[in-house]
């Protein structure tokens, strides 16, 4: 009996599981409290422009910047939520179907992986231009400057995170 309760309870809870990482995965946006690169660990914010006296041109130039940025995401993202809902029940019921079929199809897993990667890295690049256009404003000496404060917030968040770890040993 308590095998098949087991049995049961994987049963619900690996789609349940694979449903919610696959839409992640598939593109819900930056809408957790993670703090990745766009925190306190390394990036680009109001502080840290502050730290190294940018030019009221470069202030400017990157404000128009991040005003470009905004309204493309806003464009892209106003489409018909009809449509984006749909595609993402779609891909659910293929990870469903995939995860609950009486056989494990390899391959198909396989490709529908590859097109989350796909998606993924076609968003990391689109991600990266934008980073890289933002920082060409820079002077190489700040950017050297840059540089050094990244470094400094990285060695503070690394020690945060070894003290959490530690706490929860």
């Amino acid at each position: 009996m308590k095998m098949t309760k087991k049995l049961v309870l994987v049963a619900a809870a690996l789609p349940l599981m694979l449903g919610t990482a696959s839409a992640f995965a598939y593109g819900g946006g930056d809408k957790g409290d993670h703090k990745g690169m766009h925190g306190k660990c390394g990036g680009f914010d109001k502080k840290v422009m502050r730290q190294l006296d940018l030019t009221d041109a470069q202030k400017t130039e990157l404000k128009e910047m991040r005003e470009a940025n905004r309204a493309e995401m806003k464009a892209k993202h106003s489409g018909n939520k009809a449509d984006k809902m749909a595609q993402m029940k779609a891909h659910h019921e293929k990870v469903q179907d995939l995860v609950l079929a009486d056989t494990f199809d390899e391959a198909a897993v396989n490709d529908l992986a590859s097109q989350m990667v796909e998606k993924q890295t076609e968003r990391r690049v689109a991600m990266l231009k934008k980073q890289h256009q933002m920082m060409s404003v820079l002077t190489p000496e700040q950017k050297t400057q840059l540089k050094e404060i990244q470094q400094e917030r990285m060695a503070k968040c690394a020690d945060k995170m070894e003290k959490r770890m530690n706490k929860d040993k």
